[in-house]
């Protein structure tokens, strides 16, 4: 598999440029495994019978971050979408960032904020955008303001940014409406096999599902 997985552009697109995870947590935890699971329902290892998340293909992807996540699925019992996700979301966005940051995508920044509080930012090395992350945002943004098909991979990362919230943040000087419309539009289109999108929409419920869930959690920690 070459290029970058989804879970890479989902954090290139979740952090800022000065390197801070502006879609917050678990939220970003959360989409990184539905990104996890759309990778191996694109590439044809999984889908979802009776609810449950099956593996159809064993063979390894090559991807550790995959092939792990493929081996964690095909043992034991078969567990719906949601399950996984949670199950999948344990250590990922520091995997991930830390692939990043091996590749030099990202650096590592620690600091303290009012010389007490540390904390870790993941800027790129020079400061601006990573090329990589424009060629996702363009990529996604000719998708949404095109009107013919698009790509399997640009239609699941469209369809994962809004499960969790980002489209908004990403898109704001598109129209609400606009960017809605158009990936209900993308998500219904012909731009994989009939098993892979089933897979993809049940993961894209159990997102939502779970974001939910968490907002909520946060909300009542806060005022409790």
């Amino acid at each position: 598999m070459d290029g970058l997985l989804l879970t890479d552009e989902l954090v290139l697109l979740a952090y800022d440029d000065n390197g801070v995870n502006r879609l917050g947590r678990p939220h970003l935890d959360y989409g990184l495994a539905g990104a996890v699971l759309l990778e191996l329902a694109l590439a044809g290892r999984v889908e979802v019978a009776d609810k449950r998340v099956v593996v159809t293909d064993p063979a390894p992807t090559g991807v550790p971050l995959l092939d792990e996540a493929l081996a964690a699925v095909g043992s034991g019992r078969a567990r719906k979408p949601q399950d996984w996700i949670g199950r999948l979301a344990k250590g990922l966005l520091d995997r991930v960032l830390d692939g990043l940051v091996d590749a030099g995508v990202l650096r590592r920044q620690s600091d303290r904020v009012l010389l007490v509080f540390p904390r870790t930012r993941y800027p790129s090395p020079t400061g601006a955008e990573p090329a990589v992350e424009t060629a996702a945002r363009e990529r996604m943004a000719a998708a949404l303001t095109g009107d013919g098909p698009v790509d399997a991979r640009t239609a699941a990362l469209l369809t994962l940014t809004r499960a969790v919230g980002l489209d908004r943040k990403i898109f704001r000087e598109l129209p609400k409406e606009r960017v809605k419309a158009r990936i209900d539009e993308i998500a219904a289109g012909d731009w994989a096999s009939a098993a892979a999108k089933k897979a993809i929409e049940e993961t894209q419920a159990a997102l939502v599902v779970a974001t939910t869930a968490g907002t909520a959690a946060i909300i009542t920690t806060a005022v409790s």
